[in-house]
Order: structure tokens, then C-alpha cells, then sequence
């Protein structure tokens, strides 16, 4: 639920940009979505929110709604009152604020924004202070209503503070950066360039108005490549009469450079690390206080680009490290696949299975990940198995069966030696509970019930279920319904029953396409389509069914057909 009012949350914040913007169409879409989501979460709070929204948006998208607009505020009204919330009353107050300063009731107007503020400062939820501020300031000064409006430049550089210090995705930071800052200099355009010193050139993954172009030039280049040689700022006021300009950008986009205001970024130890560069003055040219305003949103914008830059790097360095660790287990798992031919291939079905169940029972990405990698490691601990027992073709005596049931303290004793993280340890803790059973008569600690590690009860029915349904030195494949049936069977003893009935639930066009990783064999799509509509509890109620429909009997045969491992041409 928390997450479905954040997706609510995140719709309204869309609205309220899609607004500034003047895209009402956007902007209603937004927090029509929105809306949904909140009635059938009850939440009065944020219905009154959406009401307010929609209200504005609709007189600003037409006058004649005004009578219309003002019955959906007095329910927004109606909602906020009930609940007595500050965030709902603050939205009624603005809405209604910008309608009577668009119908030129400034004093009204200049009324409802006083209640906004007091109700901001007490909660502001949706940072809409600094807005309630400068529409404020515009009534006072007898300015005319106009969206967007032209912020206060203080609000804008400690709007700017507060979005730039929460981000560590270098792209989303250059982004917010280059749009806050065009808002607070009222520019057309604002880029973030950045220095690569290794290949001596200026990059941009966002320029506002070129669809998030990436642009990369050499760092001698145009302005900004003069201001971070040179760390001098420059103000322009026309582009094209400066020989420094470099009107190639322009070329390549279509678009027209007038006014210019270009500053060097520096970090904390005064080494420059990139450049603003902010276009075409809204009015006028840029002045002595814009330059003063840039020089503050670089302060900030320094300590965050260096911190996203650091964490982008330490990213990089845990992806070579998690490469060079999986590259790693599946050595090691290799190594039990070269000593046996036969059960060649076991663990990465294990660890297929596991995923569909995984996947079907909608666990968290970190928790996929552990079981996964334990379901490579799982069998790990046959490598201090005699290869007397481990490829021994007839059935094992007594005493080799408990030689080989060693290999799961071996597997735990072998990762236990290597466990580098917390994450680690719970991969070394499911791996070697694979065998434990749910009534604690499994090994080799006898774990019961849900001290069974989770991960290991999802590995104990992928490895029964590979284990009956592979071909062995002994035996051939189990016949599917026996399968089944032993997973059933065995359900609450071996198995936990809450995962097994998951298990038999999975499509069975799945199952299928982990029995093929055995032969390499292709699932014909129109196979495919038809086993996607069954799953193996199905076929364990056709196989068993005497009075099975002719269809139901043919699913039982296509199944089959792929589980015995069959090629298209009928080999």
C-alpha cells in the first residue's frame, strides 16, 4: 500500500511540473491517475489534494468553467476540512488564490496565498513555499497573473540545495541542476558541462531543449572550454559577434545562441570540473546578479557533482567486483559439472527452478539475488566426495549414502571460509540447508519448519524436483504424475507446502523451457502458447483423471513429448 501512495505522490508532483509548464493536458492526465489511486485507498487527504489540482487546471484551460471549478474547491474544501490537514488546505488555498488573481480579485487573491503561507510553514509537503512566496511578491507589486512564474531567485537556489544534495545519479543531478537554474537565471537554456580529464573533453548527458542529447566536445573548445582553461567567467551579449564562440552545437541542433552567461565550476580545492552555461535571457541580458546567483547555485552544485561522481565510480567498481565474484562461483560450480558428466548441468536448473519460484511468489530483487547465488553453490561440497561414490553407477550402500550426504557441511565448511559480507553469509546459510527438512528430519543440522532458512526451502523442492526428473547412472526420469506426486505427497514433511503449491502453479511452458537447458532443444512457439495456459497440478489431474477429455490428454502428451526430451524430429 505504501508504495501505491508513493506512485499517487510522484503522479501529483508530475502535475504540479506539467502546470508550471503550462501543459494542462499533461498536467490533468497526471492527477486524474492519481486520483484513482487515492479513492480506492480511501485517502481524503490526497482526493482533496487531486480536487484543487483539477479545479485550477481546469479554469486555466477554460474561463467558463469558473462556476464548475469553484464546486469541485468547495469539495476539496469540504474533504480538507474533515480531515484537518494543512498539505489538503494549502492546495484549496492556492488554487483558489490563482483563480481569483487571474480573475483580477487580487485582493482575494493576495488572501488565499497569506492562508497558503501559513499553512506551508507549518507543512510543505510538496515544496510550494517558495511558489506561495513570489505569487505573494507578484499580487504586491502589481504584477499581472502569468504561468510559469518567474521565481524568487532566493527560493530557486535553496530549492536548488535541497534537490541536488538527495541525488547520487549523476545524469538526474546534471538534469535538476540545468532546469533549476534556467528557472532561477530566467534563461531559455542552462547546461551542465563536465570535465573528462583522461580524454580532455566537455560532456553533457542533459541539454535542456535538445531531448537529452549527450553533447562531448574537446575541452579547448568555445566558451566553455575558454572559462575552464582559463577560469575566467564570461557574459556575452551576442554569441555570434565573439570569435570565441563555437557555433558548431548550433549547427548540429537548429538552435539560435543570443545571450550567453558562461562560469567555470569549481570544487572545493579550487580545480575546475566543468562549466555552466546559460542561454538566451528571457528579457534583457544577463547581469552583475545573475553572475552572483550563478556563482552560488556552483557552490552547491560543485559538492554535489563530486559526490555523484565518487559514487558513480565506487558503482563501477562494485560492478567489476560482482562480475569477478559471479565469474567466480560459476568456476566453482563448473568444477562439480567436470568431475560428473551425467548430473552435468544440476545446479543451473536448481537455480532455474528457484527463479521461477522466485519470480512467481514476487520476492525483492536483493533476495533474488542470494537465492540465485546460492542455488549455483548449492552442491559445492561435492567436491570433497570420493569419486568412487559421486560416479558410482549402481545404488549407493548405506555407507556411501552417508558419505555423500557430508557435502552439504562441506559446501557451508568451503563458504563459510570465503563469506566477505553479511550478503554472503546468507548465501553460505541457504545453500547448505537444501536438504533439511520441514518436520527436522532433514541434515545436516536438522533444521524444522520456518528456521529453515527461506531461501533453502525454495532450493529443497528446485533439487528434488531436478533430481527426480534428470537422468541419473542408476535410473531414467521419473514419470511426470510420480513427480508430482512426491511434491504433493511430501508437502509439510519434506517440503514447505506454501512454496510446493507455488511451484505447481508456474506455467508450464517454463518448466519446459528449463528441461530444454538439458539438450539445447527449442520450444516451438505454438507449443509455447499452449502449455502457458497449464500448470503441473494441471497435469498431475490429467494424468490421474480416467475420465480426461481427449484435449486434456493431448496437454498430458505435448508435455511429455518436451520432458522426455524429444527433438522436432521426433529423434
Amino acid at each position: 500500500m505504501k508504495k501505491v501512495m508513493e506512485k499517487g505522490i510522484e503522479l501529483i508532483k508530475k502535475s504540479l511540473i506539467a502546470l508550471e509548464s503550462k501543459d494542462y493536458q499533461t498536467a490533468k492526465k497526471n492527477v486524474l491517475e492519481a486520483q484513482k489511486i487515492f479513492k480506492k485507498n480511501n485517502s481524503s487527504k490526497y482526493i482533496s489534494i487531486c480536487l484543487s489540482i483539477i479545479g485550477m487546471i481546469d479554469y486555466l484551460e477554460d474561463k467558463s468553467q469558473y462556476q464548475a471549478s469553484l464546486g469541485l474547491l468547495q469539495d476539496s474544501f469540504y474533504l480538507a476540512e474533515i480531515d484537518n490537514d494543512n498539505t489538503a488546505k494549502l492546495f484549496y488555498e492556492i488554487s483558489m488564490g490563482n483563480i481569483n488573481y487571474c480573475e483580477k480579485n487580487t485582493d482575494v487573491a493576495l488572501l488565499h496565498f497569506q492562508n497558503a503561507k501559513n499553512y506551508g510553514i507549518k507543512e510543505d509537503e510538496f515544496n510550494m513555499l517558495g511558489f506561495i512566496l513570489t505569487r505573494i511578491k507578484q499580487i504586491r507589486s502589481g504584477l499581472e497573473f502569468s504561468l510559469p512564474i518567474q521565481s524568487d531567485p532566493l527560493v530557486s537556489l535553496v530549492k536548488i540545495g535541497r534537490s541536488i544534495n538527495a541525488l547520487t545519479d549523476i545524469t538526474e543531478l546534471l538534469k535538476v541542476i540545468a532546469e533549476e537554474t534556467k528557472i532561477a537565471m530566467q534563461a531559455d537554456r542552462c547546461t551542465v558541462f563536465l570535465l573528462d580529464k583522461e580524454h580532455n573533453e566537455l560532456w553533457s548527458k542533459v541539454a535542456l531543449g535538445m531531448d537529452s542529447q549527450e553533447i562531448r566536445f574537446p575541452a579547448d573548445k568555445g566558451f566553455a572550454g575558454y572559462v575552464v582553461r582559463t577560469g575566467e567567467s564570461i557574459n556575452i551579449e551576442d554569441a555570434y559577434t565573439d570569435d570565441r564562440f563555437n557555433p558548431e552545437v548550433d549547427k548540429e541542433t537548429g538552435y539560435k545562441t543570443k545571450t550567453m552567461l558562461c562560469m567555470p565550476i569549481k570544487n572545493n580545492n579550487q580545480e575546475i570540473i566543468g562549466a555552466f552555461q546559460v542561454l538566451n535571457k528571457t528579457r534583457g541580458v544577463f547581469t552583475k546578479n545573475d553572475e552572483d546567483l550563478l556563482v552560488a547555485i556552483g557552490g552547491s552544485a560543485s559538492i554535489a557533482l563530486e559526490n555523484a561522481q565518487l559514487f558513480e565510480q565506487q558503482k563501477e567498481l562494485y560492478k567489476e567486483q560482482k562480475l569477478l565474484f559471479e565469474s567466480f562461483i560459476n568456476t566453482l560450480a563448473a568444477s562439480i559439472d567436470a568431475r560428473d558428466k551425467i548430473t552435468a548441468g544440476h545446479s543451473n536448473r536448481v537455480k532455474l527452478y528457484a527463479m521461477l519460484i522466485v519470480e512467481a511468489l514476487g520476492l525483492d530483487e536483493k533476495t533474488k539475488e542470494l537465492i540465485e547465488k546460492a542455488a549455483t553453490l548449492h552442491d559445492i561440497g561435492k567436491i570433497g566426495i570420493r569419486d568412487s561414490v559421486l560416479q558410482k553407477e549402481g545404488k549407493l550402500t548405506p555407507e556411501e549414502y552417508k558419505h555423500i550426504q557430508e557435502h552439504v557441511q562441506i559446501t557451508h565448511n568451503i563458504l563459510d571460509k570465503i563469506c566477505m559480507t553479511e550478503d554472503f553469509k546468507q548465501i553460505s546459510e541457504i545453500a547448505c540447508s537444501h536438504h533439511e527438512k520441514y518436520d527436522g528430519s532433514g541434515y545436516y543440522r536438522h533444521l524444522q519448519g520456518e528456521d529453515i532458512p527461506y531461501g533453502g526451502r525454495i532450493l529443497a523442492v528446485s533439487d528434488v524436483f531436478d533430481a527426480i526428473t534428470s537422468k541419473r547412472h542408476y535410473r531414467d526420469k521419473m514419470p511426470i504424475g510420480n513427480v508430482i506426486n512426491i511434491l504433493i505427497k511430501d508437502s509439510g514433511t519434506h517440503f514447505d507446502k506454501n512454496i510446493v503449491d507455488v511451484f505447481l502453479s508456474i506455467p508450464t511452458d517454463k518448466i519446459v523451457q528449463v528441461f530444454l537447458t538439458e539438450n539445447h532443444h527449442e520450444l516451438k512457439t505454438e507449443d509455447a502458447e499452449i502449455l502457458s495456459k497449464y500448470n503441473l497440478l494441471n497435469i498431475f489431474n490429467f494424468t490421474n483423471d480416467e475420465n480426461a477429455s481427449q484435449e486434456e490428454k493431448n496437454i498430458v502428451e505435448l508435455f511429455n513429448y518436451y520432458y522426455a526430451g524429444k527433438t522436432n524430429n521426433g529423434e
